[in-house]
């Protein structure tokens, strides 16, 4: 039997389960991939919990690396034993093996191993698309990008730098700062201890920045309006504090003709042209070097529990690998 982590309600980490499940055989377009590595992201948590709907029992889990063991009928560009790795829907990737469709798989250069793949599918693809899609970050920009020692932040700040933007990053310890800035985040606010929009004026001198990355959600979005130069950006792809509240769009005006867009990966790589490009500027960059993927902690599979625990808590940095 093939075991997963189930959840039969919806919850904190205590209700994921270590199962046994029954796999179907692939179908038109389908492959069977057997799992080597599993990635853990934020968004994970949301789908736990129920902030994002999907229906019980559930397998959550959006990215990872195996190996092809089976192909169902009409597919191309693929063969049993190519090594693959996948980020986005659909959820399940908590399991030992599963079948997907092909067209959300990209094969990996053997210069990338099947631990780096799982930690840098997700979390590349969406620093890809923050920063060359959702706002296109040129060099001599500065961008303010919160939680800045986390996975996709940890990117954030090896891509801006190789682009020659300047990163503000905000980061909730000295060890986390210290992080940030090895992976070339050029200056760091420790946001418990600062006020992160006074700091960020300081460093812009009175400018602001033209674009705002937040996942941190309720916690810092009024607050990052105000860093923001007149007709910025501001980019709430996220909300581990919870989620933001509406509000009065009149305060975007008050501020300076402000944007906000709430984009995700699934929008951005919804085609497999957009997958492919955004899957090899980031394995371009990862195998170039000018990207090293962090992955700051591994646990088994079976101990997801424990990973949502520490997650939730802000005891992680960098990317998060379950091994199979």
């Amino acid at each position: 039997m093939t075991k997963a982590i189930v959840q039969h309600e919806h919850g904190g980490p205590e209700v994921m389960k270590w199962e046994d499940v029954t796999l179907g055989k692939p179908g038109k377009g389908e492959a069977l991939v057997r799992h080597t590595a599993v990635g853990l992201n934020y968004i994970d948590v949301y789908f736990r919990t129920g902030l994002y709907p999907a229906p019980l029992p559930l397998t959550t889990g959006m990215e990872a690396a195996g190996v092809i063991e089976e192909l169902g009928d009409n597919v191309t560009g693929f063969k049993a034993g190519d090594r693959v790795a996948y980020a986005g829907r659909p959820i399940g990737a908590y399991s030992e093996a599963r079948v997907m469709p092909v067209d959300n798989l990209i094969v990996l250069p053997d210069t990338i191993d099947d631990k780096t793949a799982a930690a840098m599918m997700l979390q590349g693809m969406t620093t890809e698309y923050l920063l060359q899609r959702t706002f296109h970050v040129k060099q001599g920009d500065t961008i303010l990008f919160h939680a800045a020692a986390g996975g996709v932040g940890l990117f954030a700040c090896q891509w801006a730098k190789h682009i020659g933007a300047t990163m503000i990053g905000t980061v909730g310890s000295e060890e986390k700062a210290a992080l940030a800035k090895a992976h070339g985040c050029a200056h760091t606010i420790l946001y418990r201890e600062e006020d992160f929009q006074k700091r960020v004026m300081e460093i812009t001198g009175g400018k602001g920045v033209p674009v705002v990355y937040d996942a941190i959600g309720q916690e810092t979005f009024e607050k990052s309006l105000d860093c923001l130069s007149p007709r910025g950006l501001m980019v709430s792809f996220g909300n581990s504090s919870g989620p933001v509240k509406s509000f009065d769009l009149g305060i975007l005006g008050a501020k300076g003709s402000l944007y906000v867009t709430r984009p995700s990966l699934m929008t951005y790589n919804a085609t497999r042209p957009e997958l492919e490009k955004s899957a090899g500027d980031l394995m371009k960059l990862v195998g170039s070097g000018a990207i090293k993927v962090n992955i700051g902690q591994t646990y088994p599979l079976s101990e997801a529990r424990k990973a949502h625990e520490d997650l939730e808590s802000r005891k992680t940095t960098g990317s998060t690998v379950f091994t199979v």
